[in-house]
């Protein structure tokens, strides 16, 4: 006879932002697999905003927990949450609660003693530990750079999960024309899209036909000059934000992240998967995504936030090197061939599918040579 059904798993997932970044989406990507495996799963958020609709529509049950942010004195905002975090994680004993970002890890010395798996998953490269950081059970690390941050904390690295086959997207530029090199992602001075801007004019005198597209926007108002400067350029056409980026970066034939600082880089992973190469700086963790190369290449960086004449310069001989040749540019047409396969939730499951991603952009990128 059959043995009894096993219990349900109560995991509480605590996010301190209520629109998805990349730690927001690595969450919801890994609830989706917990889901699927027969986790219950309720998710919190500071309030209302696309992260709440998101789980909702996952299925997933929904509080409101506000933990403060990064801004001096934030912290104390963590603290008046203390009880509530307490009388969640005390409806579902001996479940998970699952500290998403360095900010929600303020909430560990209020479920000390709690009967919980405490879980922390730490995706920025920290120059400092805190000590109470201790408390968790687990630490989760976004990449091997993070990792060696955290030491001699105890880390595990997860690479974040990405979808192998995302839904097809439509471009929101006109169809046909040369290659499409394209930024996606925050349009802030720490990932850099200002230098593609530069590096435009020289891209355009390798290839005349060339297309650069800057795919984004700044919800949180880091730099709005700088913004300003990207978005307005002429060297460039701006888009704003598409919820599925992984989708539309089928159009592009060449992504560039030109971050100076960065501990994984998901956006470069979700480009590989759908076959396109890509261009990276060489920092934190994005030398662990692209091999140098093979599916991309790696330039470095100059000193922080400022943008470098022979970086751009530089930058625009390795675009114009991976971009197909005239005549065999998509220009936004979908490519075929791309792998089919589910997202992944450990980095056993996710190192596989990279590499499946990788296979097939660097087959692409061959092909352009």
């Amino acid at each position: 006879m059959p043995g009894p059904e096993p219990a349900t798993r109560h995991l509480l997932a605590v996010t301190a932002a209520d629109e998805p970044g990349g730690a927001e989406t690595t969450l919801l990507r890994l609830l989706a697999r917990l889901r699927g495996r027969g986790w219950d799963v309720t998710v919190t958020t500071p309030g209302d905003g696309a992260m709440r609709e998101a789980a909702l529509a996952a299925g997933h049950a929904w509080r409101s927990l506000p933990v403060g942010g990064l801004a001096a004195g934030a912290g104390a905002r963590a603290v008046s949450a203390w009880p509530a975090v307490r009388r969640l994680a005390a409806a579902s004993p001996d479940g998970v609660v699952y500290l998403n970002g360095t900010v929600t890890g303020r909430l560990l010395p209020a479920l000390a003693g709690a009967h919980v798996r405490r879980v922390l998953h730490v995706h920025d490269t920290v120059g400092r530990v805190p000590a109470f950081w201790r408390l968790a059970d687990v630490v989760l690390a976004a990449s091997d750079v993070t990792a060696q941050a955290l030491a001699p904390l105890p880390s595990h690295v997860v690479y974040g999960p990405v979808d192998a086959d995302p839904p097809p997207e439509p471009a929101p530029w006109p169809l046909g024309g040369g290659p499409v090199v394209g930024f996606v992602g925050r349009i802030e001075p720490r990932k850099g899209p200002l230098d593609l801007v530069r590096a435009a004019p020289a891209i355009r005198r390798g290839r005349p036909d060339a297309r650069i597209m800057v795919i984004g926007d700044d919800r949180y108002g880091t730099d709005p000059a700088y913004t300003a400067a990207v978005i307005d350029s002429a060297e460039i056409e701006h888009h704003a934000w598409v919820a599925n980026a992984p989708g539309l970066m089928r159009h592009l034939d060449v992504l560039v992240l030109l971050s100076y600082q960065e501990p994984f880089g998901t956006v470069l992973a979700e480009a590989m998967a759908v076959g396109t190469p890509v261009v990276a700086t060489r920092v934190g963790g994005l030398a662990e995504v692209v091999r140098d190369g093979v599916t991309g290449r790696l330039v470095s960086p100059p000193g922080i936030h400022r943008p470098s004449p022979r970086r751009c310069w530089r930058c625009s001989l390795i675009v114009t090197e991976w971009a197909p040749p005239p005549g065999t540019g998509h220009g936004g047409s979908m490519p075929t061939g791309m792998p089919n396969a589910s997202s992944a939730s450990s980095r056993e499951t996710d190192s596989r599918e990279t590499d499946h991603g990788r296979r097939t952009c660097a087959r692409r990128a061959r092909s352009r040579r």
